[in-house]
């Protein structure tokens, strides 16, 4: 057989051009920029600051630092005020059309909600600036949803940043909404002025339903979706909640905790949450624990953030992370205790010195 050698050709005729290989530029930040719009206001450079702050790039959160320490002196004069109850008692609708009517008044309102992460994205999954649509339509007023992101009881750790920023932009509300599902609430407590529970009626159980623990956190109960066939069953709570607060321990030493109704449906009770905030406000700043709290607050974010950044800087170790893969299917087999395989990851002697 005679085999007849053909023509060496590539696949079109055409060379192959050689590929383009991106390499990402870092972005300069206008630090001077930022910190003079947000003087200003603007509810877009704000959201880029917070983008900034929530950043994972090391460059980014070096400029977000400097951009917080220059705006320091422009915090701290808001109302902090956190919103929690069971899925379902309504706390979005709650915080928009009491946000809505404090933005109507005159007031600068910023809602910080805690959205559920998704398992698979990391993103957030109810979207409370699209549900919130005519407060985040309102000029006075700025929305921002951040993804839990898998952190303690859905409180994103970035949040008391953002919440500084919120108030060097001039925003004097401050209403953070929490996922509503476990240990948010006390994470929540620690970064607030007033904590608010809502609570609905109707659904049978009432008092039984809610746990001795959350409402010992709160300053202010209301008893949400109090309008149509349901307002004499939410009035009949209130007297009940308001005998059982009685015999709580306050959540802040001086103040009685108070149960009020709410119809978000109907616009009613608004004024009356608000003037119990407002007369909080004033009591705890003329005994001086208004001022005593958020040391003690600043104090708590210290050290967690401390802990954060023992984890971060130990998983960061070369080897590490190989490391505890190995020692959990140890510990799956039996073949290690957890004492044991935290010793061999955390000798005595290495924490010792």
């Amino acid at each position: 057989m005679n085999v007849m050698s053909g023509i060496e050709s590539r696949h079109d005729g055409m060379v192959a051009p050689k590929r383009k290989r991106f390499v990402r530029k870092e972005k300069s930040i206008d630090i001077d920029r930022l910190y003079e719009e947000i003087n200003n206001g603007s509810r877009l450079y704000l959201s880029k600051a917070i983008t900034l702050l929530e950043s994972r790039a090391e460059h980014d959160k070096k400029a977000g630092q400097e951009l917080l320490r220059k705006l320091l002196p422009k915090t701290g004069k808001s109302i902090r005020i956190g919103v929690t109850g069971v899925p379902g008692a309504g706390k979005s609708t709650f915080i928009e059309a009491f946000g809505l009517q404090l933005a109507q008044e005159g007031h600068k309102v910023a809602v910080l909600a805690i959205d559920p992460s998704s398992t698979v994205t990391g993103g957030s999954i109810l979207g409370d600036k699209t549900r919130m649509e005519a407060l985040a339509k309102h000029p006075n007023a700025f929305i921002r949803p951040s993804p839990s992101s898998g952190t303690l009881g859905g409180v994103h750790k970035k949040t008391r940043e953002t919440m500084l920023l919120c108030e060097a932009a001039g925003y004097d509300i401050i209403l953070i909404e929490t996922v509503g599902v476990g240990q948010s609430e006390t994470v929540v407590r620690g970064m607030v002025d007033f904590f608010m529970l809502l609570v609905l009626t109707g659904a049978g159980d009432e008092l039984q339903g809610m746990k001795k623990g959350i409402m010992e956190l709160a300053d202010g109960m209301v008893i949400h979706k109090a309008d149509g066939d349901n307002l004499k069953l939410a009035q009949k709570t209130v007297r009940e909640y308001r005998q059982l607060l009685h015999f709580l321990q306050p959540a802040t030493p001086g103040w009685t905790t108070t149960a009020l109704t709410v119809s978000s449906l109907e616009r009613t009770g608004f004024d009356t949450v608000w003037e119990t905030i407002i007369a909080f406000r004033e009591k705890m700043k003329a005994s001086g624990f208004w001022r005593e709290r958020r040391q003690a607050q600043t104090k708590d974010w210290f050290h967690s953030m401390i802990r954060d950044r023992l984890i971060d800087s130990f998983y960061s170790q070369h080897g590490k992370k190989e490391l505890v893969t190995v020692l959990e299917k140890q510990l799956l087999t039996g073949e290690l205790t957890v004492a044991s395989a935290v010793d061999a990851i955390l000798p005595m002697n290495d924490i010792t010195e």
